[in-house]
């Protein structure tokens, strides 16, 4: 029987799982070495165990260890008002989530935070990128939050500037903020910062062409939602004669350090413009079943060499769901109609969820594999249960079959965050008592515009 004390631990741990999930695959008789929040050693158990013969090997029988999951692009502020997007048209954020977040105060900001923080980590990822919160009061409050949940996080600062032609101090007061939240997350260990625009569009040309420098100077994450719905981008071709992803090429702002949310509706020439200039996405498969306007090809940019990665954008927390909605999005919108029945044969979104998403988040040197000198970001799932008997073939059952109640544990940096599904060193329920009263407190405040109102009235209204 698997115990929480034997892993639970500040010292060192010497692991041996039944399977171990490395780049190339799962693989039996392997062990690694936990060491000061990093793998120290990766190998066969025997080789491991005759290095560390002072470590006593920790047997994890019928449980694989896995790398953490990553989440490429999110919303840690929206978590109070989760179930109000659904059934709505287009374009949320304009009626629900820009009103919603515009009222958290910093307390409220932190809780919203922590409770989508708690959510990610039950789902299986111990990394978010964050798209940056419209909470005045929040960006701190945000940053406090993942630290005291223990998550890894990509910290997005809001740089948008729209409005503000001409008005040089300004621009120069949002560029100068810019760059001291560089400066001062620079050697967190735990929330990495990120530079922000909504959209292309909240943006000068100046801003998004200096924001986009300044990430790729710092060697840091330029943020940016593209492309997403069908109204954006009749915007931008009104306005600037260009559409979103071409407006960021034309600007200077399409560099390496750009990863770009959605990037559903595309082009030939923005594929091209995409594929040549470094940039990765965050592929939101969720988001487009419930609220966007098309999908994005990833089998077309994993060919091309796109980095991209699997992100929520603040759906649900769930990262074996979310891999399962990716490879079911790209065979229903793209694999049925050329006959691929491979559709990235189950371990590109594997790949995608764990390593490939690290490097699109910029953290490919961080986290997202079982590898020594990496951060010990880590699941430890339960493979003891009838969907995985008899397995035959680990990845795609991990992708087709998993499900977030087998995570025996989750570690971050080394510690232990969540055992069973639980905070191993906080109050969970405590902190949802909490959430629940404030979040009806805020949400009946902020003026929010509803399309269709909830689902027992409409199927009332339905009816008539």
């Amino acid at each position: 029987m698997l115990s929480r004390e034997h892993l639970n631990t500040s010292g060192d741990l010497l692991l041996a799982p039944e399977w171990l999930m490395l780049s190339e695959g799962p693989r039996q008789d392997m062990a690694v070495v936990v060491r000061g929040g990093r793998f120290l050693a990766v190998g066969p158990l025997a080789e491991v165990h005759a290095a560390h013969p002072s470590l006593a090997p920790v047997a994890l029988p019928q449980h694989l260890l896995m790398p953490g999951l990553i989440d490429t692009h999110t919303h840690l502020t929206q978590s109070f008002g989760k179930a109000l997007a659904f059934g709505e048209p287009s374009e949320i954020f304009r009626r629900i989530w820009v009103p919603m977040e515009s009222v958290l105060d910093a307390h409220a900001a932190y809780l919203a935070t922590k409770l989508s923080a708690l959510e990610s980590l039950r789902g299986g990822f111990t990394t978010v990128v964050d798209a940056g919160t419209r909470s005045e009061a929040g960006l701190d409050a945000v940053a406090s939050a993942v630290r005291d949940v223990g998550i890894r996080c990509v910290l997005g600062k809001i740089c948008n500037d729209a409005g503000l032609e001409g008005d040089e101090a300004a621009a120069r007061r949002i560029l100068d903020s810019a760059q001291g939240f560089l400066a001062q997350l620079e050697h967190d260990p735990l929330v990495h910062p990120s530079l922000a625009i909504s959209i292309p569009e909240a943006a000068t040309d100046r801003m998004l062409r200096e924001v986009a420098a300044l990430t790729r100077e710092s060697g840091r994450r330029f943020q940016t939602h593209v492309n997403e719905h069908l109204a954006a981008v009749e915007r931008s071709l009104v306005a600037r004669g260009l559409r979103p992803l071409e407006l960021l090429h034309a600007c200077g702002a399409l560099n390496e350090s750009a990863l770009l949310a959605h990037a559903t509706l595309l082009t030939p020439r923005e594929i091209g413009l995409l594929r040549d200039s470094g940039a990765a996405v965050a592929y939101n498969p969720v988001a487009s079943q419930w609220k966007g306007n098309a999908v994005l090809d990833a089998g077309l940019i994993a060919m091309l060499g796109v980095p991209f990665g699997l992100g929520t954008d603040g759906t649900r927390a769930d990262g074996f769901r979310l891999m399962d909605a990716a490879e079911a999005t790209q065979r229903l919108t793209h694999g049925l109609a050329n006959g691929d029945s491979s559709c990235g044969g189950g371990w590109l979104w594997l790949d995608h969820a764990t390593h490939g998403g690290a490097v699109a988040a910029g953290l490919g040197s961080v986290t997202g594999r079982i590898a020594p000198g990496l951060a010990a970001d880590f699941l430890l799932v339960d493979l003891d249960v009838p969907e995985f008997v008899p397995s035959w073939d680990l990845g795609w059952e991990l992708v087709r079959f998993a499900n977030r109640d087998q995570i025996a544990a989750v570690f971050v940096n080394g510690a232990m965050r969540l055992w069973k599904g639980w905070p191993v060193d906080w109050d969970a329920r405590a902190l949802m008592r909490e959430v629940a009263d404030i979040a009806r407190r805020d949400v009946q405040r902020a003026p929010i515009q509803r399309v269709h109102p909830v689902s027992d009235t409409h199927r009332a209204q339905q009816a008539k």
